[in-house]
C-alpha cells in the first residue's frame, strides 16, 4: 500500500514537513525539560543558601560562646576565693582578738584557701628531701654538699604550684652536689 491509500482524506505531507512537525514536538519536550531543570537549579540554590546561612549562624554562635568562656573563665575560681576574703575581713574587723584566736582564724582561712585551690585543680609542688631533681617542676637555687645522692632535692625553699598538669610556678629547691 502506498501512503495515499491508507487515508485518502489526509493531505499529503512531504518528508521535510513531517520532520518539522516532529521538531515542534521535540522543542515542546525540551522546553519542559529546561523548565524542570531550572526549577531544580532554583531549589538547589535555595538549599545551598540556607545551608550557608545556617553554617554562618553556627560559626557566629560558637565564636560568641568562646568569647564568653574566655571572659568568664575565672568566675568559678573567683567564687571559691570569696570565702577566704570574707574570713580575712572578719579577722581584721576584730582588732582586740587574742593571739590564739587570730592564729586559729589564720589556720581556718588557710584551710579555706587550700580547699579553694584544690577545687580549681591547683596543687602544690613540695618534693620531700631525697626526691630526684626534675627541671620541669623544680628550679635549683643552689647546690650544696649533702649526705644523699647527687642531683636530689635537699630542701624546698619555696613551694611550686601546678594547674592541672601545667607548672604555674616551679618549686625553688636546693640540690645535692656531686661528691
Amino acid at each position: 500500500m502506498n501512503p495515499e491509500e491508507q487515508n485518502p482524506q489526509a493531505p499529503l505531507q512531504s518528508p521535510v514537513e513531517n520532520g518539522a512537525a516532529n521538531q515542534d514536538v521535540n522543542l515542546g519536550g525540551d522546553a519542559a525539560r529546561i523548565a524542570e531543570l531550572e526549577a531544580k537549579v532554583a531549589e538547589l540554590t535555595d538549599s545551598h543558601l540556607r545551608a550557608k546561612a545556617e553554617t554562618e549562624n553556627a560559626r557566629r554562635r560558637a565564636d560568641e560562646e568562646v568569647a564568653k568562656a574566655r571572659k568568664y573563665a575565672i568566675e568559678g575560681f573567683a567564687d571559691s576565693l570569696l570565702p577566704v576574703k570574707d574570713s580575712l575581713e572578719a579577722a581584721i574587723a576584730t582588732p582586740g582578738a587574742a593571739v590564739e584566736q587570730v592564729l586559729e582564724g589564720v589556720h581556718a582561712t588557710l584551710r579555706q584557701l587550700v580547699a579553694a585551690l584544690e577545687r580549681n585543680k591547683v596543687s602544690q609542688i613540695a618534693p620531700p628531701a631525697g626526691t630526684k631533681f626534675d627541671p620541669h617542676q623544680h628550679q635549683a637555687i643552689s647546690m650544696v654538699p649533702a649526705e644523699q645522692e647527687a642531683n636530689t632535692v635537699v630542701a624546698v625553699l619555696q613551694k611550686g604550684y601546678l594547674i592541672a598538669d601545667r607548672v604555674l610556678r616551679p618549686a625553688l629547691v636546693t640540690v645535692a652536689a656531686p661528691k
